[in-house]
Formats: C-alpha cells, sequence, structure tokens
C-alpha cells in the first residue's frame, strides 16, 4: 500500500473511558452511521494537457461512532476486483469531506497501480476511516479510466543549472526558467543529469543550482571547493569546455561534476574497436548528433564517454536492434540501469544519423535514421 499524495492528515484518536467502581474499562468503539463514497464520473479520459484540472470529484459521508473520535480519512485506489492488494492512498484530515483529484494525480495513481496508457482499466475506489489500529471501509465504486504516458520533463522533479554557458548550448544565460535541467529518477531529492559548457573562458563556465525555476533557495559552492554546497554559495565553474555529468544532493548539500564527451564505436563502425566517432552537440535541438556514419548490419555499436569505458551509453539489457527513425529509451551504466554490456545494432547497412538526447535522466533517448 502506498502513499502518493497527502493534503493533511489528523492524527490524534480520542477515546472516552467509562469509570467503575474498583477499575477502569475502555469504552468499546462501535459504528452509529455508515460512511459512503460518491465519485462524479464513472468514466474517465485522462489528459497531460489539462493534468491540473479535476478529473473526479468526490465528496463522501463520515462514518458516526458511539463516541467522540478525531479519525483520519483515505481514499483507496486499487484495480477492480483486486480486493484492494497492491492499493495507492490518498489521505486526507478529518474535517474534509470532498475532494477534487486531477488529471495528473489520477494519473499518477494508474501508473501506480500498474495500468497501461492509452488502455481503458477499471479501478475501485473506497472511503477509509482510521481510528488507530482499526479501519472501517465504505463501499466502493468504479471508474473506468484511461491514462496517458507522461511527458517525462514533467513527470519527474527537478532543479535548475543557470549559467554564463547557456545562451551557447541553446538556454539563456543565467536565467534559472530556461536552463539546462537535473532530474531525479527515484523522485529522493538526488538530481542528476547532462549539461553541455562550450566555453571556459573568464566567466563562460560558472553555473550554480537553483530550484523552481527561480533564484529564491538557490545553492552554489560552499567556498571550499570540495564538493560541499551552500545557500547563495559561490559559482561554480567548468574547469574544462565540454560536456558534464552532474550529480546534486539537495538534501546533503553536495555536488559532483566529470566530464563526458562521448563518442560512438564498434565493429558496426568505419573505425570499428579501434577508435570513436565524436558526437557533436547542437544547441538548436539540444541533442549530440552525428550528421552522417556508415553502419554495418553485422556488427554492434554502443556510446562511451572520453574515449574510455568508465562510462557508457547502452541498452538495458540485450541488444537491441534499432529501427530507423523511431528514438527508444537509453541508459547511463554508470546509474546502475545497465545489465552486463549490451549493444547496439541495425538491420540494414547504410549511412545513418545518430541523435543522441540526454537533456532528461529520466528518459534517455536515441535515434538512428537512415540516410
Amino acid at each position: 500500500m502506498k502513499y502518493i499524495y497527502k493534503i493533511f492528515s489528523v492524527f490524534s484518536v480520542l477515546f472516552l473511558f467509562s469509570a467503575c467502581e474498583k477499575d477502569e474499562d475502555t469504552t468499546v468503539v462501535s459504528e452509529l452511521t455508515t460512511s459512503s463514497l460518491k465519485a462524479d464520473k464513472t468514466i474517465v479520459v485522462l489528459s497531460e494537457l489539462v493534468s491540473e484540472t479535476a478529473a473526479v470529484n468526490f465528496t463522501w459521508q463520515k462514518p458516526t461512532f458511539n463516541v467522540a473520535i478525531v479519525p483520519t480519512q483515505q481514499i483507496e485506489f486499487a484495480k477492480k476486483g483486486n480486493n484492494f492488494l497492491n492499493s495507492t492512498i490518498i489521505g486526507y484530515g478529518s474535517n474534509v469531506s470532498t475532494s477534487a483529484v486531477t488529471h495528473a494525480q489520477l494519473n499518477m495513481i494508474m501508473s501506480d497501480l500498474g495500468a497501461t496508457a492509452d488502455v481503458v482499466s477499471q479501478i475501485e475506489a473506497r472511503l477509509v476511516t482510521v481510528l488507530g489500529q482499526k479501519k472501517v471501509y465504505s463501499s466502493p465504486v468504479t471508474i473506468s479510466v484511461t491514462p496517458y504516458t507522461p511527458n517525462p520533463d514533467n513527470a519527474y522533479p527537478k532543479i535548475n543549472v543557470p549559467g554564463a554557458f547557456g545562451a551557447t548550448s541553446g538556454y539563456t544565460g543565467w536565467a534559472p526558467a530556461n536552463t539546462a535541467n537535473l532530474y531525479s529518477p527515484e523522485k529522493d531529492n538526488k538530481y542528476r543529469g547532462f549539461i553541455y559548457v562550450s566555453s571556459v573562458a573568464g566567466d563562460d563556465g560558472k553555473y550554480k543550482f537553483t530550484i523552481n525555476q527561480d533564484w529564491p533557495g538557490n545553492k552554489g559552492d560552499d567556498g571550499t571547493l570540495t564538493g560541499k554546497l551552500a545557500l547563495d554559495g559561490s559559482d561554480i565553474k567548468a574547469t574544462v569546455a565540454g560536456t558534464r555529468y552532474i550529480k546534486v544532493d539537495w538534501v546533503a548539500n553536495t555536488y559532483s561534476s566529470v566530464l563526458a564527451n562521448f563518442g560512438v564505436i564498434g565493429d558496426a563502425t568505419p573505425a570499428g574497436w579501434g577508435s570513436d566517432t565524436d558526437l557533436v552537440y547542437n544547441s538548436a535541438t539540444r541533442t549530440y548528433v552525428i550528421n552522417s556514419i556508415a553502419l554495418t548490419a553485422g556488427g554492434v555499436f554502443k556510446f562511451r564517454a572520453n574515449d574510455d569505458w568508465a562510462m557508457k551509453i547502452q541498452p538495458a539489457a540485450a541488444d537491441q536492434t534499432l529501427a530507423s527513425g523511431t528514438g527508444v529509451q537509453t541508459f547511463f551504466s554508470t546509474e546502475g540501469t545497465v545489465t552486463g554490456d549490451p549493444a547496439y545494432k541495425v538491420s540494414v547497412s547504410g549511412n545513418y544519423k545518430i541523435e543522441l538526447d540526454l537533456h532528461n535522466s529520466a528518459n534517455y533517448k536515441l535515434t538512428v535514421t537512415k540516410l
């Protein structure tokens, strides 16, 4: 059972005790009137275009008890017919009797329940009234929901990396609302990702970290240059131009930054396993590109950083054959998302354009297109 969203809660449960001549007995709590839950829709098609508007409105009647109690309340969601196993919960305080669940919230619930995007799934929802260890349930209501595949740029927490490099990397220099971002794929206040720093001359390589696309709460180096952050700290500066792989622990106030310039290598490429063909950053598309390279169907290829094998871009597990023009999610070996040492293939030999999109660490994307 997973809590995905919490408005507020009151955890106190008050029990009344009746005194006897020799000792005190705890009053037995019994339900006087039952609870009920209603939804204003039974069919919902979710859309990211209206993600923050209400998808379904719930209203409920709380149960009453024979003693004065301040309970907590929840709406519990599960796949229909699953007897509320592997459920997801939204929590509420005791004085709430209505709730508007947005498209984004309900889509997250559907994802947690294992629903498939663009496919109708039936779910059940019920009111849960919590009194200490005791729970009282309403009858469930059934809703048919069609979820969507969320844009990864909106689905994961992120921090911003404003800096002097911005203008030459496809962003705006020192503008938190238009920067490269570091994402938190695990949604745990730990952020990572790639930014491209075109030059380190003068102030060109300087940057800081901001949150919510604004300067309040920004963090920079604490002045020791030892990977520690401080609120309103000093500018951080890249020492070498190129792509930086940056990790930030927002709570622990630490960061790291290493060079990661990628090239393609493999026996499917003209240079074989002997040397890399470097990718070039395109500031207009914010991607890494090789405009034309010959790839042979009989071989494989993968991507590595700095002409070394310490950092690789690869499929998740098995070798993967790519379809021309179709983007696929790809993975970074040092993030623990790759099993073994898989590589990529093409089914038809010829010249290809390679485009590697590394702007979102929750969704690295590779596209090869036959020319």
